[in-house]
């Protein structure tokens, strides 16, 4: 009869340090069922231009299809499953510039925003300006923080907001013309 030498324990410990515990399992399909839900919050024409697997794509769609909501639970879990052969990194960058792009028109809008407070309060505000934009047009500028300097001085029942809204649209116009 063979006798089978006795499992080290050391190396039993070693083995299971190796591989991810259960509750790392689940977290890494919770992270995938997720990626799924924001997957589904994309619209067509972003889910398109993605190499998505055939049967993610369909089991995506048949997400939006279904109304119950514990239909929808069931689908989502199975489409965290369809994930785990997916390359997961193209999809998440995908997602993130989803959710970055209201962020960055946001942000331009409160750049817009400090630039015409700026030239209207600040006298060298033009200058620093035409430094940081040197390409936009200097006349047209100069007109526009007049009127919307004497628009400001005026008592708020007679004011018109025209001067500060077309000084905003241009200065928009070249932050925008500048970031591209």
């Amino acid at each position: 009869m063979l006798m089978r030498p006795a499992p080290d324990p050391a190396a039993a410990l070693d083995a299971a340090a190796q591989r991810p515990s259960k509750t790392q399992l689940k977290q890494q399909m919770h992270e995938l069922q997720r990626l799924g839900q924001a997957l589904t919050d994309l619209p067509t024409s972003r889910l398109d231009a993605l190499a998505l697997p055939d049967r993610l794509r369909d089991a995506i769609a048949e997400f939006k299809r279904t109304r119950s909501h514990e239909g929808r639970r069931r689908q989502l879990q199975f489409i965290g499953k369809l994930m785990r052969g997916a390359d997961v990194e193209p999809l998440r960058s995908a997602v993130a510039a989803e959710r970055l792009g209201p962020a960055e028109e946001a942000l331009q809008l409160h750049e817009a925003e400090r630039w015409r407070l700026e030239l209207v309060n600040d006298i060298d505000a033009i200058e620093r300006w035409f430094a940081a934009h040197p390409g936009s047009d200097g006349q047209r500028l100069r007109a526009l923080v007049l009127a919307a300097r004497r628009d400001a001085g005026l008592p708020p029942e007679r004011r018109h907001g025209r001067a500060w809204r077309d000084l905003f649209r241009f200065v928009k116009l070249h932050l925008t013309a500048s970031s591209r």
